[in-house]
């Protein structure tokens, strides 16, 4: 028990800070706009929070990785697994969407109507890549080969920008290849309106470059397992990454990165941080084991559970929403303004929200990390 807990805490923790962070970059509180680094770049750039779903990706086909010998033969179990996982997956981000099922007036309690939820989601994309990812590590054995698909997915999508999108500009908002598509196939009345039209960045066509995410967490992680822990593989690992930071770079003046659009160039970057990140924990973590219990428990955490907290905090946040203490104020903008910008005003009060909202989440996964409940789908 002991070594299969020291073979998986470095990915454990580094899925763990992915669910952290995201949980501090989705909740930001009112009142105040957060520091810049929290936010998602407008359009076309890149900020340290734009590397964060994907992240969880890579973490997602790390995982694959260390349980690939469940998916060595062609037969009912295999798909059984593979189609009930992502079923599972898509319908809790669905049923997120959808939440909390009833709306309230004077006329009484009655289902909401499915007619405006929107389809797609953060969970939804998890569930989508990792069905396509499951298929290209069942039917494209070698690692040559998983490469070659990757790289396939990438530049097919940069051809279908440009081919499928408004000529006369293919990479806007209102002009992208994958609008077309989502249009089509969902509807606007199914699609996110935060950017203010109907646009989802969790879309169709998207989710095939976000699948190489999936895809090379998955060959980070047979690589470790091959080469071991040792010296060499992290300095490999660390040299992939900078030469795929070099890759991403160069692809960028030509595409540039996006991750709303999930752009070709946007997956080489994030892949190639995420390697030099696994890297670095492998080295601290399982190499010198610097003070590794106390420095890893925390994110540990999260990741042992990782599903179920990113779960419970969108549901906290929609219940905060749901009614209000004062007319048009709901708990969640009453908090944020009477506490937290009281206490620090403007975003240094947004970031203490986020974090004490990260923390009582961490709480309720702390009862169940000590109590070994670990609930997978």
């Amino acid at each position: 028990m002991n070594q299969k807990y020291e073979r998986f805490l470095s990915l454990d923790v580094f899925r763990g800070m992915t669910v952290c962070f995201m949980i501090i970059v989705n909740t930001p509180g009112s009142g105040a706009k957060a520091f810049a680094p929290l936010l998602h770049a407008d359009w076309h750039g890149f900020t340290v929070t734009d590397l964060v779903f994907p992240s969880f990706l890579f973490a997602v086909g790390t995982a694959m990785s260390f349980g690939a010998s469940r998916f060595m033969t062609l037969n009912a179990p295999f798909w059984q697994l593979v189609i009930k996982r992502t079923l599972l997956i898509f319908l809790i981000g669905l049923a997120i969407n959808w939440f909390p099922f009833f709306d309230y007036s004077d006329s009484g309690i009655h289902l909401r109507s499915f007619a405006g939820v929107r389809i797609l989601g953060v969970l939804q994309r998890i569930a989508l890549c990792y069905f396509l990812a499951r298929l290209v590590v069942r039917f494209v054995k070698s690692q040559r080969g998983i490469m070659s698909v990757s790289l396939l997915f990438l530049l097919l999508y940069w051809l279908a920008l440009y081919v499928w999108g408004d000529a006369s500009d293919p990479l806007s908002i209102t002009g992208n290849a994958g609008l077309v598509i989502d249009r089509a196939l969902l509807g606007e009345a199914h699609m996110y309106h935060g950017e203010g039209l109907a646009f989802d960045p969790e879309g169709f066509l998207s989710t095939i470059p976000a699948t190489v995410n999936v895809l090379i967490g998955y060959l980070t992680g047979t690589y470790i397992i091959r080469a071991g822990k040792g010296f060499q593989t992290i300095g490999e690992l660390a040299l992939a990454g900078c030469g795929l930071l070099f890759v991403a770079w160069c692809w960028s003046h030509w595409l540039p990165f996006n991750k709303k659009l999930w752009t070709s160039s946007f997956v080489m970057l994030t892949v190639a941080l995420d390697m030099i990140a696994v890297a670095g924990l492998v080295y601290v973590i399982e190499l010198r084991k610097v003070n590794a219990r106390s420095l890893t428990v925390f994110f540990d955490v999260f990741g042992k559970n990782p599903l179920f907290i990113y779960v419970l905090a969108d549901v906290l946040v929609i219940l905060l929403y749901s009614f209000t203490l004062t007319p048009g104020v709901s708990p969640y903008t009453w908090i944020s303004l009477n506490i937290f910008q009281v206490i620090a005003p403007g975003p240094w009060g947004s970031l203490l929200f986020a974090i004490a909202f990260m923390l009582f989440c961490w709480l309720i996964g702390y009862v169940l990390y000590r109590r070994r409940i670990f609930i997978k789908v």
